[in-house]
């Protein structure tokens, strides 16, 4: 643990490499007392995180790239939130997003052959698949059919309800919540503040892959969030001698931080020299990458000494990968080989949810390196299936309710951290909305 805001100094970033003087969830001040996953299993609770979280803080639904001409589209499906957006670029270049509902009856505006599934596109206008009713790119009614059948409609008043959107650093948020005053900046708090510059406009070779979970959507962070399981749970994907020494030594991160909903690991990433040591599968040998993404990394622009503050922040000269976890379910990491992977985590009932994975890389210039990425993004497809599936097994006992009370280790500090916030969340809402007391 060996440099981390434990450690005092000035600069709230590049702090000093001593030791700390506390454990991480001491310091932290969050109780260190045994959890209950209650909140993990409640078909009730969850309805409310549905209100006080999924329709109240802003949501990453994709990327700018995503939208690369006047006209582009894609349509994002916010279960968890009881919505649907299309997210357009307009014709004066404005990324909007809008409620994805026909002013007329309330149809799905836009879809292919499945209502349920998201699409993309590009277009001049949106038409209602039910009646014609047609809106351009900035939201605003501009036909509908058989005008005179209706009683003096004012046109004017029934163009698309828009959601308030941002963009950050290319990630595209929307926030549900008519009456949010929250910037997004403001909202991201100061690691957004102190990832800002890091060239993601550069990583545009993408992989996604997605997977329905049958966990509760927060199980899954939890797994992203600790390093404890990865010597026993992923034991299968290192070489008989090395996996006998992570599980005999553990695994330590090198800081964690919270910022008020928000919270960060920043790791060692195993791929000091000898790099051929490191990596342990023979493709890996061959096409020198893995886990951690391509050895050789390709030129963003700065040097790993230069990456903003909120990257490494320890500077630690074994650093190999941040990962940041912005409430709710938008998590950021950014890898010290030059490249980027986030996770989402969509709720689709209390105990399943969407995930998906994406991975971000500087365009391949040739087919090694190409297949250099390839194999990354599988490498942590295996990764994820693992994950996955052991979440499911964790789903049902849980639910089994047999046992109520879990102890959780210092390096579990961000799991206590979620499930704290998620309850405040909740809490904050229900005395907000509770009815007032009669006279």
């Amino acid at each position: 643990m060996a440099g981390s805001p434990l450690s005092g100094g000035s600069d709230p970033w590049h702090t000093s490499p001593s030791p700390p003087r506390a454990s991480w969830t001491e310091h932290f001040k969050i109780d260190t007392g045994p959890v209950s996953y209650a909140d993990s299993i409640s078909p009730e609770f969850y309805e409310l995180e549905r209100d006080a979280i999924f329709r109240r803080t802003w949501l990453n639904v994709g990327r700018v790239e995503q939208l690369p001409r006047k006209g582009s589209y894609f349509t994002k499906e916010l279960d968890a939130a009881r919505a649907s957006v299309v997210v357009v670029r307009g014709t004066d270049g404005e990324v909007r997003a809008f409620h994805n509902v026909c002013r007329h009856r309330g149809n799905k505006l836009v879809w292919d052959d499945y209502p349920r599934e998201e699409t993309k596109g590009t277009c001049r206008a949106f038409t209602c698949k039910y009646h014609a009713w047609r809106y351009d790119l900035e939201g605003k009614l501009t036909f509908v059919q058989q005008e005179s059948e209706f009683f003096g409609i004012d046109t004017s008043k029934y163009g698309l309800m828009q959601v308030q959107t941002e963009v950050w650093e290319g990630f595209i948020f929307v926030n549900l919540d008519p009456e949010n005053t929250t910037p997004l900046k403001t909202y991201l708090g100061k690691f957004a503040q102190g990832i800002d510059g890091y060239p993601f406009h550069k990583l545009t070779q993408v992989h996604k892959y997605r997977a329905e979970i049958g966990s509760n959507w927060k199980l899954f962070i939890d797994a992203f969030a600790e390093f404890y399981h990865a010597p026993i749970l992923h034991a299968g994907q290192y070489e008989s001698g090395e996996a006998a020494k992570i599980k005999k030594y553990g695994y330590e991160a090198l800081s964690y931080d919270i910022d008020g909903p928000h919270s960060m690991v920043s790791s060692w990433g195993g791929i000091a020299p000898p790099k051929e040591k490191a990596m342990v599968k023979p493709i890996e040998r061959v096409l020198r990458s893995g886990l951690f993404g391509p050895w050789d990394a390709p030129d963003i622009g700065m040097t790993t000494e230069e990456l903003p503050p909120a990257i490494n922040p320890t500077r630690n000269e074994v650093w190999g990968m941040d990962s940041f976890v912005f409430f709710p379910n938008f998590m950021l990491l950014i890898w010290r080989p030059n490249w980027v992977l986030t996770y989402h985590y969509w709720p689709t009932s209390y105990n399943t949810h969407i995930f998906e994975g994406t991975c971000y890389f500087v365009p391949p210039e040739n087919g090694f390196q190409r297949l250099q990425q390839e194999l990354a993004a599988v490498t942590f497809k295996e990764y994820g299936l693992q994950d996955g599936n052991t979440l499911e097994a964790t789903q049902t006992m849980l639910e089994s309710r047999t046992v109520d009370q879990f102890p959780l280790c210092d390096q579990e500090v961000l799991l206590r951290h979620l499930h704290n916030t998620t309850q405040s969340y909740v809490r904050e809402y229900q005395q907000r909305n509770a009815p007032a007391p009669t006279s």
